[in-house]
């Protein structure tokens, strides 16, 4: 089984703003795991509850894996086979960075329906 059947991107499908973002990182990155909306993941295989899905985008696979939020985003950065992704990822994974990631990571979630790509946002 490759890497790509192994580790999972859980997002919110019925963001428009989220499948964007996932969107780019399929252009932008080398690498990309498995990616599904959460809505239609079995979480309980996953190890993941409805809540902590809904909260924000999980990142699972084997050894334990599991990452939420910009910790997530920051280890599929750090999986890339591109040394600037993988030192990106690195350093959104070290304080006081990993700190200033989740902050901006709860701001943009908690603001995400009111951004471009999402019906209704007002333009940019």
């Amino acid at each position: 089984m490759g890497r790509d059947n192994q580790i999972v991107l859980l997002f919110d499908g019925d963001c428009a703003f989220c499948q964007m973002c996932v969107n780019v990182g399929r252009k932008s990155l080398a690498y990309m795991p498995g990616v599904r909306a959460w809505q239609f993941a079995d979480l309980g295989a996953l190890g993941l509850t409805r809540g902590e899905a809904a909260a924000s985008v999980q990142l699972v696979g084997p050894n334990g894996l599991h990452a939420s939020g910009a910790r997530a985003i920051a280890v599929m950065l750090s999986l890339q086979p591109h040394p600037a992704w993988r030192t990106a990822g690195r350093i959104m994974l070290t304080p006081p960075v990993s700190w200033v990631a989740e902050t901006g990571y709860r701001l943009v979630s908690r603001y995400r329906h009111h951004l471009p790509g999402t019906p209704g946002a007002t333009a940019v």
